[in-house]
């Protein structure tokens, strides 16, 4: 991973536009009084929290809720579309930070209102309510890794960060921090609400993306990222992106060919 470089964040919400993260740079954390929407048309844009960390890869968008305090970090060369969400709009949303996939409708509309034209109040205003009513027609993307309180817990997935590729059983990872496999596997389930294979899965998947943006091949993720082999790498990114690398990566080249079209 870079060395990372933060922008301070300016304590304003009038910030509505495009911003251009090179990788590895992120963004201080900081709070927001109103609700806030980003778009990455590219590269892969991390927002976390004190309740873990969500992934947002090209072409999908985040939600984080109003008063809610985290930092972004891009990986990849990363250009975000902002919207700001007047707190009377947020009730629609979810409570808590979320990713989702962006349709075609979405996608224009975010582009439209950062794009730097000037459109009339009531032109934007309508706008706005129709991404946020496409937003509350679409499930959320499976891409938050949470992180546990528990001392013994943090242990187990702090050496996972460190080395998403090892190989180690929950078991081998108890002995290290000295907690029993049992009492791992029950906190997983009680802090993360998911199993000790679904978390480290979850962990593998958001590397995988970022070596994705940087075009690595399929074999070559699967490898780094800790899978046997790239057929078991493909089946579970499927399933929690919802498109195979191959298509991921077809479509990051895609949209980096319409952003350099987009004025």
């Amino acid at each position: 991973m870079p060395q990372h470089r933060q922008i301070p964040w300016f304590g304003y919400d009038d910030i509505q536009g495009r911003w251009a993260l090179t990788h590895g740079e992120g963004i201080a954390p900081h709070s927001h009084e109103q609700g806030q929407l980003l778009y990455a048309a590219s590269g892969v844009l991390a927002t976390t929290t004190v309740g873990g960390t969500w992934v947002s890869p090209a072409n999908r968008i985040s939600w984080t809720p109003p008063h809610f305090e985290h930092y972004h970090r891009a990986y990849g060369d990363t250009e975000i579309s902002i919207l700001e969400v007047p707190e009377a709009l947020c009730a629609a949303l979810p409570a808590h930070p979320s990713v989702f996939a962006v349709s075609g409708l979405l996608r224009e509309a975010v582009l439209k209102l950062t794009g730097g034209s000037t459109l009339r109040p009531t032109v934007a205003d309508r706008l706005l309510r129709v991404i946020v009513d496409e937003l509350t027609e679409l499930p959320e993307q499976s891409l938050h890794l949470p992180e546990p309180v528990d001392d013994r817990l943090r242990a187990v997935t702090d050496r996972l960060h460190a080395d998403p590729a090892s190989p180690a059983t929950l078991e081998e990872l108890g002995r290290a921090v000295g907690a029993s496999e049992r009492t791992l596997s029950r906190l997983f389930r009680t802090e993360l609400d998911m199993s000790f294979n679904q978390w480290r899965t979850l962990l593998r998947v958001q590397h995988a993306l970022v070596h994705l943006v940087h075009g690595h091949s399929v074999t070559e993720i699967a490898v780094r990222c800790g899978w046997s082999n790239p057929t078991s790498f493909i089946e579970a990114f499927t399933a929690i992106i919802g498109q195979t690398p191959g298509r991921y990566q077809a479509d990051l080249r895609h949209s980096r060919d319409i952003g350099s079209q987009t004025p």
